[in-house]
């Protein structure tokens, strides 16, 4: 049985469509859009490294 709702992470290797296409062959469609700063320490400082993106998939009906 699946859940209802799940987060899908744009994998860094990925693009925002072929993540969309993932969720839409798992049987989800996005109903929400979460982002959040990644960063990493470079000489003891916080350093920006990329943006996560998360889509929120809501299961199809059948």
């Amino acid at each position: 049985m699946s859940k209802k709702q799940i987060w899908f992470e744009v994998n860094e290797n990925e693009t925002i469509e072929q993540c969309l296409e993932r969720m839409k062959k798992e049987g989800y469609m996005p109903m929400g859009r979460k982002e959040e700063p990644v960063f990493h320490i470079v000489d003891g400082e916080p350093t920006y490294l990329r943006q996560k993106i998360k889509f929120k998939g809501i299961l199809m009906s059948d």
